[in-house]
Parts: structure tokens; C-alpha cells; sequence
């Protein structure tokens, strides 16, 4: 169990990974400093050091704290007792709903080789294989119990969250469809892929 000094300091790392990830959204990686991280919180610049080394840790934890998000979704999606067409859908509505909710987080994530160094960039590349691996497993069990139609596992996986991925892109809260219409009809649509 952890103690409260623990979740305090979580809870605080959290607050920070999201402040700057708006501000690296807004004015991307090299146009923000630690000091406007800082000043957005109401903190010093000296203090973010305590919970963050540098710019390069903070985008590192934005990055690992989405892909821990969305393989935590996975494994429980994964371990449910749904058909794999469910579990597909499941894992596609997910992704939605975290891109969506997550927007600024997810738009900091792209282009990870732009960003990072051997040092960060070997970790980030495999929660990323890790994540694309449960999609692989989700559409080999489906082939296998003929659930899906025979197909390439890999470009199939790949057309999928080039299109998922691609949602930070133009998704707007204000727009006209909710997070919830756009899980749903991507789900309808990209599984139309394999059935």
C-alpha cells in the first residue's frame, strides 16, 4: 500500500505531465522552456527539477503515462470474458475514448525518434510494440476461431491504429460528434476490415 507522501507526490507528477503536455501541444517540444511549465502551475522552476531531470524526462513520462493507460486498458479488455469481435471493438473504443480525453498527451507522442535519445527512445518503442502486440493477439485469436476472415495480421493492425492514432489530428471537443459517436463508428467501420 502506498503511503499518502507517495500518492501526494503521484498525484503531483500527474498535474505536471499534463500542464506540460498542453504547453507542448500549444507550442510544441523546442518552443517550451520548464520555466512556462513551472509558471502555469504556480511553481518555481527550481521545484519541477524534484519530480522531473530535464524537458526530454518530462516528455518521456507524458509518453510512458498514456501507453501505461492504454496497455492497463489492454490487459483487461484481454482478460475479459467477450468474444474476440468484442474485444476488438473494446480496444478500438478505448483507444477513442483515451485519445479524445487525453488529446494534448497523445499529441506529444507522436514522432518519437524526433524526440528521444537511446537513452528514453528504446523504452518508448517497446511499450509501443508492447501495445501493438495486444491487437495482433486480439486479431490472431479471431482468425483462429474464424471470429475474423483470414487476413495480413500486420497491415490489418497497422491500418487500424494509423487510423486511430491519426484522430489527435482533427478530433475538436466542440465538434459535431461526441467522443462517444466516433469509438462507435470507427469501431462499426474498421471491423467491417475483418468480418
Amino acid at each position: 500500500m502506498s503511503s499518502f507522501k507517495e500518492r501526494k507526490i503521484a498525484k503531483k507528477k500527474e498535474e505536471i505531465l499534463r500542464s506540460a503536455a498542453a504547453i507542448f501541444a500549444e507550442k510544441g517540444y523546442h518552443g517550451t522552456t520548464m520555466e512556462e511549465v513551472a509558471a502555469r502551475l504556480l511553481m518555481t522552476k527550481g521545484s519541477m527539477y524534484y519530480y522531473f531531470k530535464n524537458k526530454d524526462d518530462l516528455l518521456f513520462h507524458c509518453h510512458q503515462m498514456i501507453m501505461e493507460k492504454s496497455i492497463g486498458q489492454m490487459e483487461e479488455i484481454l482478460n475479459s470474458p467477450l468474444t474476440w469481435t468484442e474485444k476488438l471493438t473494446n480496444a478500438i473504443k478505448a483507444h477513442v475514448q483515451l485519445a479524445t480525453s487525453e488529446k494534448s498527451m497523445f499529441m506529444v507522442m507522436d514522432k518519437p525518434n524526433q524526440h528521444f535519445t537511446d537513452e528514453y527512445l528504446q523504452e518508448i518503442l517497446a511499450s509501443r510494440t508492447k501495445y501493438a502486440q495486444y491487437f495482433d493477439r486480439i486479431l490472431l485469436e479471431g482468425i483462429r476461431l474464424k471470429e475474423f476472415q483470414n487476413v495480413d495480421v500486420k497491415m490489418v493492425r497497422m491500418i487500424i491504429l494509423g487510423a486511430l492514432n491519426w484522430i489527435q489530428e482533427w478530433y475538436r471537443p466542440e465538434g459535431e460528434k461526441s467522443s462517444e459517436e466516433i469509438s462507435n463508428a470507427f469501431s462499426a467501420y474498421l471491423l467491417k476490415i475483418l468480418l
